[in-house]
């Protein structure tokens, strides 16, 4: 009786349970958005403000970008609050999907400052002139580092937390825009000994950095478009499935991500005498497994079939079942 009245009972993974934790992700993201944003955008000002008094295009290329990288918090917090609003009719996931595409604008964001970079870059090297201040530059450099290294860790971690790829995408550009600051030091040094031309090659290195960014940003991006999922989650979802009392085997699973939210359809297999009452539960009992099991999964769809052994009677599905 107990079992049935499960059944039969609206469950807490379906409702209330799920847009808490949805809206609790939601919440850390846009704090972390909005801390980042805060970092970068005194880092960026404090090297705007060297970059008028020393003139140095290498420190330029980097203000610029971090000064880049710190705006895309912005369309990042508007998808994360449009992710919060409920799904409807229209919209029948919801608005997660907003993430994605706040990951394309980063994307175009790091490659408009990675021509931005080059651009002057190549300005100075053909329009030479000197760079005035060097040890405010180097300051400079190091405060560029700082900042980004701070950021990137910060989002990172909360990235992958609440499973957000945009988030982390967004992480990775500003760790590598930390190194590329560092870079800036190389130039106040070349500058220092009399290599004029080092101030304008070190800008091309930090526009080739920016470009190796935007491949590892591009790349995380797609894979979220295309619904690509970690293997490892799947055969997680598999031996879970497997593991539940009244499984026969285990058919399709399917995983995609909806914003920082994974969702899953299964398909299994279950005893063709049961009734439908027992095997709706287990499908329920499938559910529960599953999102409790798999990080961030906040809904399951599980399809029961009946589980059909061969003409011979032998149940050669399941053993295929174990052995996978």
């Amino acid at each position: 009786m107990a079992r049935l009245r499960h059944v039969l009972t609206p469950h807490s993974h379906d409702s209330a349970g799920r847009t808490d934790t949805a809206l609790e992700t939601s919440r850390v993201g846009i704090r972390a958005l909005w801390i980042s944003l805060a970092a970068l955008g005194a880092t960026a000002l404090a090297q705007a403000a060297v970059v008028v008094w020393s003139g140095s295009v290498a420190l330029l290329s980097d203000t610029a970008h971090n000064a880049a990288d710190a705006l895309t918090a912005v369309p990042l917090g508007i998808a994360f609050l449009l992710g919060r609003r409920a799904a409807t009719r229209r919209y029948t996931y919801g608005y997660g999907r907003a993430e994605d595409l706040a990951g394309i604008l980063i994307v175009v964001v790091i490659a408009a400052s990675a021509g931005f970079a080059a651009w002057q870059a190549v300005d100075r090297l053909i329009n030479p002139a000197d760079v005035q201040a060097l040890p405010a530059v180097a300051v400079a450099g190091l405060i560029g580092f700082a900042g980004n290294e701070l950021v990137a860790r910060y989002r990172i971690s909360v990235g992958r937390r609440i499973g957000s790829a945009a988030l982390v995408a967004d992480g990775l550009h500003a760790r590598t825009d930390g190194f590329t600051s560092l870079a800036v030091l190389a130039s106040a040094g070349g500058v220092a000994i009399g290599w004029r031309w080092a101030d304008p090659v070190v800008g091309l290195a930090i526009a080739a950095a920016i470009l190796l960014v935007l491949r590892d940003a591009a790349r995380e991006v797609y894979r979220r478009l295309m619904d690509a999922v970690d293997p490892d989650l799947v055969h997680a979802a598999e031996e879970t499935l497997r593991g539940t009392p009244g499984v026969a085997e285990v058919g399709g699973v399917r995983l995609r991500w909806v914003g920082h939210q994974l969702r899953a359809e299964c398909d299994i297999a279950v005893d063709p005498t049961l009734s439908l009452v027992r095997a709706h539960a287990i499908a329920v009992d499938a559910e529960h497994r599953l999102i409790h099991a798999i990080p961030r999964l906040t809904a399951a769809t599980v399809h029961t079939d009946p589980h059909a052994p061969t003409p011979d009677g032998i149940d050669h599905h399941a053993g295929l079942a174990n052995h996978r």
